[in-house]
């Protein structure tokens, strides 16, 4: 089998007694979040991302310089509320710093609850999302992504960092046999580009053909069935749930 193939599969399906267990498919299933939240809040909510926080900083330059269609204070609600979600999920991390299934299940227990309440206010006020309800979606969602970016951070699964992909495309090229590299790890990392790129696409596609609450409902599912991964794995005591060293 090809080494690409190979590193798919063991993401996909991976080693039960390996050092991340578990982890790679939830990371995964988190990095097409992503792009679902993404799509609704580019495509809706007026220019915003709620997950990448590298756009909303350079969106912030765009609207200081008088670019239209950019709203400083749009990407400032979001910087802050995904601030304020990382504050919180690094302090649930933090208390369950010692079972990395619980460090995992406490911020997305409540990252669902944020991502609910943002359906429920997309269910009950109706499009277009303008005013004080497209804040506070932009806040709530926010709130729910910067929970999961700090479990991310503390959970350190490799090339999955259910957000960034400039790295993970960069590694991907840099650390090839091609660039006289160690290997690039691709079937890894070309599986969480994809797993983004298909979240987009549907969040994107829900959206244009007049779907507007779809991507959330879909963000909420998926994270329901994590959660509850994650809440069965809470009670495991198998090597992979020892934090990384340093951690």
């Amino acid at each position: 089998m090809p080494v690409v193939l190979r590193e798919a599969r063991d993401t996909l399906v991976p080693d039960m007694a390996g050092p991340h267990g578990p982890l790679p498919p939830l990371m995964l299933a988190l990095t097409v979040l992503t792009g679902l939240v993404d799509a609704f809040s580019y495509l809706l909510l007026g220019h915003v991302f709620v997950a990448n926080m590298t756009g909303n900083v350079v969106f912030m330059g765009f609207a200081l310089a008088g670019a239209p269609g950019f709203s400083l204070l749009a990407s400032a609600v979001a910087l802050v509320s995904f601030s304020a979600g990382a504050l919180v999920g690094g302090v649930a991390v933090h208390l369950a710093r010692a079972h990395r299934g619980r460090q995992l299940q406490h911020a997305l227990l409540a990252e669902t609850s944020f991502v609910a309440a943002a359906l429920i206010v997309t269910l009950v006020s109706g499009e277009p999302y303008t005013g004080g309800v497209r804040f506070a979606l932009i806040a709530l969602l926010g709130l729910g992504l910067g929970l999961q970016n700090a479990a991310v951070r503390a959970l350190a699964v490799p090339d999955l960092t259910t957000t960034v992909l400039t790295l993970t495309i960069t590694g991907t090229v840099a650390d090839s046999r091609l660039a006289k590299g160690p290997g690039s790890r691709a079937g890894r990392r070309v599986l969480s580009a994809a797993a983004m790129l298909a979240g987009a696409f549907v969040g994107a596609l829900a959206v244009l053909n007049g779907h507007p609450s779809l991507p959330l409902l879909l963000s909420a599912v998926l994270l329901a069935a994590v959660s509850t991964a994650a809440t069965l794995l809470a009670r495991s005591d198998a090597p992979w749930t020892k934090p990384p060293a340093g951690r």
